[in-house]
């Protein structure tokens, strides 16, 4: 079909229409709601292996299109105006003579076209055939996965390492690009992928760049036997450089002779008798350390147990008990006591959530929801609470730093933190006494960073200081062990400083306690500093809680393997007015995620049947809905979810167990309104 485009700069209609006619795109364009062709180039007809498409309808025209959705999708396009783009998407062509269809993979955009008034009138086609390239990439992978296959097999240790500028100069450095899976075996260093030697094995570097830094420097292969004393391990290796010279790269086969080699030196001290004595009463006393050592950790496994079965039984009573005077009053008609004890098990539910979050603290599993902050501003606004909760015969006392630097941190559990060692600090001055909280900006060097089982950087510090008893080295050495208190019985959990401890390491801290008997205690959080600004932050913004029910048709998915979990959540985001359909594991979710079905939130568990979890979930949800919101509910801070603390935007998380009005303002915070 020939085109003739005129303009006021000229006539440039005939080179415009050689232009749409030897485009190596296809291109078409389809006319009103049902699709119409009323232009298509000749790449286009090729692709389709049609000519007579033009004044018929898609659906006319291309059934087979049809049928895979493509129609489905220019429906959506024209009715919403809004622009669709596919990648490597595939196209089944039928042949007319009816035999197998053939495949082609396309880039390709669907535009809506508006006419003077702004209403969509029709659609424009165009993209490319990438069909060539998407099979050579699918063959390029499925040989990376037999070379990788062939790698992870190899009985020896294997890695390849890539030479860097160190603190020596150049190439005085280097770190693992790659290694297979009998690398741990034989070196003893698991997950050695991005890990670079000075980090690792400081103190063995040199001798190791040394070594490999000869064969990368004259491309000379070496082979050698060496010992990696971090582990322990007496290894053999061989070494090659990989050309050329500029990827700065050598490859390492090696395999632990450990064995081979302690029975050499035995050989050899047999006939030094002294020698022999001395490793013999070397291996009794590491005997016997090591029976010391399995004595201690019962020791300590035995409380932590005792601890757990003693709270969780006395918060297990009080709900079994509450339920059976419950069922008691319903039979005797005794409607009105019931809140009793309803709220009797609730509050005990709580002290059971409570429990296990401060239990996952101190293990560095518990959930959070890290936001920059400048800790100043926090120790502000906590101040009047603090002073209440210490007492009038208390004087507290606040030294924020000038300047101080922001952290990156969950400000609700650094708040629970602060205020756990406000009062602790009280307790240790029952007579009174002066409490100071103060923040300071640290550079930790290598010493100083070490003492406080630190990396060498820039911290922030929180420190909370009494003037009260002090503890012995004795009790600063178990102070931080869960369950451990030097309260009277029924005064404390021995959970409060585990906590912070546990807290300040899985935020990529530390806490640390100075304290002299007779003159006072000063614990301190080391946070790392935050290298972004706080203004730049992009922090959620608050929704109203005061109305919590839907304010039109908004539909929630919800995904949860647990029938009464799920049950519960459908019913109270039911009974607020929200339309809620529900799937019990990932790929009957993502059905109903990937059909045209409008949906304005994902709730999701994380733990989920069907091979594929909570997080992967909302990954390929987010595919075809990048808006999408994802509230996760969980039992603990999978590593799954969380990718090292981190959550992308427009991604949240509520730990397991939770009130349900709390989850449905939540919800009311987090649903975008329809419209």
């Amino acid at each position: 079909m020939a085109m003739t485009v005129t303009s006021n700069t000229g006539n440039i209609g005939p080179i415009l229409t050689q232009l749409f006619e030897q485009a190596p795109t296809f291109i078409a364009l389809l006319r009103g709601p049902d699709h119409r062709f009323e232009l298509a180039n000749p790449s286009y007809l090729n692709l389709v292996g049609r000519h007579d498409i033009l004044g018929r309808t898609v659906a006319e025209a291309l059934p087979d299109a049809a049928a895979q959705g493509f129609v489905n999708i220019l429906d959506d396009v024209y009715r919403t105006g809004t622009p669709y783009k596919a990648l490597g998407a595939l196209f089944v062509i039928q042949t007319e003579e009816g035999g197998p269809g053939r495949e082609c993979y396309l880039d390709f955009l669907y535009q809506p076209i508006r006419d003077e008034n702004g209403d969509v009138c029709a659609i424009f086609v165009e993209g490319s055939d990438v069909t060539e390239r998407t099979l050579s990439e699918r063959a390029r992978r499925e040989s990376e996965d037999l070379y990788k296959g062939l790698f992870d097999a190899i009985d020896e240790g294997f890695c390849i390492i890539e030479f860097m500028d160190g603190p020596h100069g150049r190439d005085s450095d280097y770190v693992h690009i790659q290694a297979n899976d009998a690398y741990a075996r034989h070196a003893g260093i698991p997950n050695v992928v991005g890990q670079k030697l000075r980090e690792m094995v400081p103190d063995e570097a040199d001798a190791w760049i040394a070594r490999y830094g000869a064969v990368l420097k004259t491309g000379e292969p070496i082979r050698f036997q060496q010992e990696l004393v971090a582990t322990g391990r007496y290894l053999e290796l061989a070494a090659v450089r990989i050309e050329p010279r500029e990827r700065r790269q050598v490859a390492v086969l090696f395999q632990d002779i450990t064995a081979r080699r302690r029975a050499e030196l035995a050989l050899e001290k047999l006939n030094v008798t002294l020698e022999q004595q001395v490793e013999e009463r070397t291996a009794e006393l590491m005997v016997a350390e090591e029976a010391l050592r399995q004595a201690q950790k019962m020791e300590a496994v035995g409380q932590l147990t005792g601890g757990l079965a003693h709270d969780f039984n006395n918060i297990l009573a009080g709900i079994s008990g509450s339920l059976e005077m419950m069922n008691t009053r319903l039979a005797q008609g005794r409607v009105g006591d019931l809140s009793r004890y309803i709220n009797g098990a609730m509050g005990a539910t709580k002290r059971a959530s409570a429990l296990t979050q401060r239990l996952l603290a101190f293990s560095r599993r518990q959930t959070l929801d890290p936001k920059p902050l400048n800790i100043n501003t926090l120790v502000d606004s906590m101040l009047d609470l603090v002073i209440r909760s210490v007492g009038p015969e208390i004087k507290v006392e606040t030294v924020g730093a000038a300047g101080l630097w922001p952290t990156f941190v969950d400000t609700s559990q650094l708040e629970n933190a602060l205020l756990n060692l406000c009062i602790n600090a009280r307790d240790a001055m029952p007579n009174g006494g002066k409490l100071t909280i103060e923040t300071g900006n640290r550079w930790m060097d290598e010493r100083a960073a070490r003492m406080r089982g630190l990396e060498p950087g820039q911290y922030v510090s929180l420190c909370v200081s009494d003037t009260g008893t002090g503890m012995s080295q004795d009790i600063i050495e178990r102070a931080f062990d869960p369950f451990f208190t030097t309260k009277p019985i029924g005064q404390g959990t021995g959970l409060g400083l585990s906590m912070v401890y546990g807290f300040a390491g899985q935020s990529g801290g530390a806490a640390r306690i100075y304290s002299e008997l007779g003159k006072g205690t000063m614990i301190c959080i080391y946070l790392p500093r935050y290298s972004g600004s706080i203004d730049a932050a992009d922090p959620e913004a608050e929704a109203s809680i005061d109305a919590p029910r839907a304010d039109g048709d908004e539909t929630i998915l919800v995904v949860d393997d647990e029938p009464l979990v799920r049950m519960l959540a459908v019913e109270e985001l039911q009974d607020l007015g929200y339309s809620v359909i529900e799937a019990e594991d990932a790929p009957s979710a993502l059905r109903l995620l990937n059909s045209s079905r409008q949906i304005s939130l994902l709730i999701t568990d994380v733990g989920l049947p069907g091979g594929m979890n909570g997080r992967q979930l909302a990954d390929a949800a987010r595919t075809n809905r990048p808006d999408l919101e994802v509230l996760f509910i969980t039992g603990y801070a999978e590593n799954a979810v969380l990718n090292h603390g981190h959550l992308e935007h427009g991604m949240h998380v509520m730990t397991k167990p939770f009130q349900l009005d709390v989850f449905a303002q939540r919800v009311k915070s987090l649903i975008k309104p329809q419209g």
